[in-house]
């Protein structure tokens, strides 16, 4: 009998090495866990040339989840102001790098300033602020890319490539083992599920009421699980707010280190989360995910990776969206009108989807 065929492989993708890329992406949360992205994208067009990333100290703990990045270069420039002493500094700091490209993501001026003075040969960017000179690797054309995602991983793609169908999307890698050091070390049990919540925002319009969020981590303490409230400094206050109408089962995790965002939301069998940085994290990360939204349009902002459930008020609401950070009508009905019941069942079928 004739032994059969095997297939024939796959062309492997060119691996020329080459000098280090750099990324300089957005500093948001959300926005930066999007550039993993622009790595993948670059990492299977030469999976040998090593891809760095800028990154403020905020951000920073995630690259160390980022498949692909080689390290993050630490900096944390000021915003508001040109601050040239400190973009000199930087490019001094990535000058011994030795980078041969740099990927410019956001179309400010001062944005691509050190890797033009830090004498990167090819720096790609959009027009922008009319950046002749310090971009000189220009990308025309942003205007017909309304996503801030194709805006972005364009600029990884051959000059003239045509783009993708569909971008592939960010991956956290959180290794198990960290997670459940992480837990010892909190005090936080094991063997009860876990719900955590993200109530947070970059300003109040994008934020789903406390109240709901309350009435969500009691229900769900109630059948049984534990529940964990996510965030920065900023979040404790909601965080105090939501335990006292949740109960004793509800734990206020928030606080300045992202690192422990990123792992309960690992830990996690299910997130809540408005249209807000964490909400980004967690489908990365691959937890079943319920994303909140209102001011903002869910095509734009959600994240590239499959959720759970997309969240909007069925009530008609013209001024949405508005893409605002305070609601300027005053009413908040694009947020307010979403009933704590909606979300609880998004939950409850995302973790029933997962366990079935």
């Amino acid at each position: 009998m004739t032994p059969p065929v095997a297939p024939s492989p796959s062309p492997a993708p060119a691996r020329t090495g080459g000098p280090p890329l750099l990324i300089v992406p957005y500093m948001w949360i959300g926005d930066f866990v999007r550039c993993h992205s622009v790595v993948r994208v670059l990492k299977a067009q030469d999976p040998e040339r090593p891809v760095d990333v800028l990154t403020t100290a905020m951000v920073a703990p995630l690259l160390d989840y980022m498949p692909g990045v080689r390290k993050g270069i630490v900096w944390d420039l000021p915003r508001g102001r040109l601050a040239y002493a400190e973009h000199r500094a930087l490019a001094a700091r990535l000058r011994p790098e030795g980078y041969g490209r740099a990927l410019i993501m956001s179309r400010k001026w001062k944005a691509a300033l050190a890797p033009f003075l830090a004498g990167i040969p090819v720096r790609t960017g959009l027009l922008g602020e009319m950046r002749f000179g310090i971009v000189n690797d220009l990308r025309f054309g942003e205007k017909r890319l309304p996503r801030m995602i194709d805006q972005c991983a364009v600029l990884a793609l051959p000059k003239g490539a045509a783009r993708p169908a569909e971008w592939p999307v960010p991956e956290l890698v959180v290794p198990p083992a960290e997670i459940a050091a992480w837990r010892s070390r909190m005090g936080l049990g094991s063997g009860r599920p876990v719900a955590a919540l993200a109530p947070g925002a970059v300003g109040p319009s994008k934020r789903w009421p406390s109240g709901s969020y309350g009435a969500v981590a009691k229900a769900l303490a109630a059948e049984g699980f534990d529940v964990w409230v996510l965030g920065g400094p900023g979040e404790a206050p909601l965080a105090a707010e939501i335990a006292g109408l949740g109960g004793a089962r509800v734990r206020d995790l928030t606080g300045p280190d992202l690192r422990n965002a990123i792992l309960g939301l690992a830990a996690a069998d299910v997130a809540v989360s408005n249209d807000s940085g964490l909400l980004h994290v967690s489908a990365a990360i691959g937890t079943p995910t319920v994303g909140i939204f209102g001011p903002t349009s869910a095509w734009h902002w959600a994240p590239l990776n499959p959720i759970a459930a997309t969240i909007e008020t069925t009530t008609v609401v013209p001024c949405r969206p508005c893409h605002k950070p305070t609601c300027r009508m005053g009413h908040h009905a694009c947020m307010r009108d979403i009933p704590a019941a909606t979300v609880l069942d998004a939950a409850r079928r995302a973790v029933r989807t997962v366990s079935a």
